[in-house]
């Protein structure tokens, strides 16, 4: 294999197991601020105080989770961007003064603000205030949506550009504005963030689920399943409909990628939706297709009549088939498993008034799906990125002009030896997971706050500040 695809490969095993934790933590945390908004409104109450206890006990136990994944995250995503240098210098020596800034806007405000507040949110309680604890953990929240509106104002970029400039084969900006708020940026944020609630949702529901099996379930456990279970019925609908509005941008600035994701080989009026199939780009065409009239026009032009462009028109200049038909397909799959789901699931508890009773079925297929939103997010992030080949900044630079030529051998070598460590990292997450669920610990009870006094000056003070 040549080192174009090898540094490919590498770089696309990185990012997949990065982006398996910010996936994660970006919802996870407002789900823990839910949490602690919740206790705060009852604490106070002694009626309510078991209440309180539950809210107290679910923020406990996926804080540590939170505290994990996030640890993960950052290890990830620094290796990530060694990348940049060692397989991809000349990505950053051409457009390095678009992707630099980004990149530092990253580490500068989410960053940064995470680094600052997690301490306090994770070692808090009991040392700061309610009111302090409460907004620390808003601000990690904060911080990695933050993280998550950089990263993907970059990404947007490189699939969508504007507001720059070419001097002497450099990327230079003319307008940050537009820059950052690219023509697909909007859509691949609110995507991303959902596809993030989605994730961590079903995660927590998972867990939860496999808790009540286990019959290690506590009262948190009850009230973080209901809240996950409720936060998935509501972003998966939102989720399809800002679907919806991505393809219809992608359709205008990426139509390449759309005839592939469709499986569209002639340019053709009223095109047909393609189920399944097996496309063949050496025939040209998609092997026993199954299609519905019209249906792919009506899907993506909101019109059944309207023309779509076919791979065909674009001259060989088109990413591969295959990995986006498949992939797309495997997303649209899932998201449609999580929808009947999260309803039924939300049914369920509404109707039995609680998950006390819910039956074991129901808890086995929230326990199933635990990692669902790992299989949505990677399916639809190589649908994202094998889409915009063989470009790296769609329509001005290709990925094969910006590669390190090193000899495949060692891009191979240091591949086997990311994949057999991501390998080992990811089966002793999961493994963490499990034994935390099947063994949770109760919350510490809560230290007094120090109580400031003024001592006397002269020895009595001192002996009493000394006592």
């Amino acid at each position: 294999m040549e080192h174009l695809i090898l540094s490919r490969i590498q770089f696309a095993a990185n990012m997949s197991f990065h982006i398996l934790f910010p996936t994660i933590t970006i919802a996870l945390c407002w789900l823990l601020l839910f949490f602690r908004l919740r206790h705060a409104a009852v604490r106070k109450d002694p009626a309510r105080a078991q209440e309180a206890a539950a809210w107290e006990q679910a923020y406990y136990f996926w804080t540590k989770i939170f505290a994990l994944t996030f640890a993960l995250g950052v290890v990830s995503g620094i290796t990530m961007s060694f990348q940049f240098g060692t397989n991809w210098p000349g990505f950053m020596e051409k457009a390095g003064n678009i992707a630099g800034p980004l990149l530092g806007y990253e580490v500068l405000t989410a960053f940064f603000l995470e680094a600052t507040f997690l301490g306090i949110m994770l070692f808090g309680r009991g040392r700061v205030s309610e009111r302090t604890h409460l907004i620390a953990t808003a601000l990690v929240a904060f911080g990695t949506t933050l993280s998550a509106f950089w990263i993907l104002a970059l990404n947007s970029w490189m699939q969508t550009p504007a507001g720059f400039e070419i001097i002497n084969g450099e990327f230079h900006a003319t307008d940050w504005w537009a820059v950052i708020f690219n023509p697909s940026f909007p859509y691949r944020l609110a995507h991303k963030l959902l596809a993030s609630a989605l994730t961590a949702s079903f995660l927590m529901a998972g867990i939860s689920a496999w808790q009540i099996l286990k019959k290690t379930a506590t009262p948190g456990t009850h009230k973080a399943l209901r809240t996950a279970v409720i936060a998935a019925a509501i972003a998966i609908p939102l989720q399809i409909f800002m679907g919806d509005l991505h393809g219809i941008n992608t359709l205008e600035h990426q139509p390449a990628k759309i005839a592939a994701i469709e499986g569209i080989w002639e340019t053709e009026k009223g095109a047909p939706l393609t189920l399944f199939g097996i496309p063949s780009e050496a025939e040209g065409r998609t092997l026993y297709a199954v299609k519905i009239p019209k249906a792919a026009s009506l899907i993506l032009a909101h019109d059944p009549d309207a023309t779509l462009r076919g791979l065909n028109e674009f001259k060989g200049v088109h990413p591969p088939v295959a990995p986006l038909f498949w992939g797309f397909r495997v997303m649209v799959g899932v998201g449609m498993l999580m929808l009947a789901v999260s309803w039924f699931g939300a049914f369920t508890i509404w109707r039995r008034k609680g998950t006390a009773a819910l039956p074991r079925t129901l808890l086995y297929a929230f326990a199933a799906m635990t990692f669902s939103g790992w299989v949505a997010t990677l399916a639809g992030w190589y649908v994202t990125e094998i889409g915009r080949q063989p470009w790296i900044v769609y329509g001005m630079l290709k990925t094969a002009d910006v590669v390190a030529p090193h000899p495949p051998p060692m891009v191979m070598a240091t591949l086997v030896a990311y994949l057999m460590l991501y390998l080992l990292l990811l089966v002793s997450y999961v493994g963490v997971l499990k034994y935390m669920a099947e063994h949770p610990a109760e919350p510490a009870p809560e230290a007094p706050l120090p109580i400031a006094t003024t001592a006397p000056t002269g020895p009595v003070g001192t002996a009493g500040q000394t006592a």
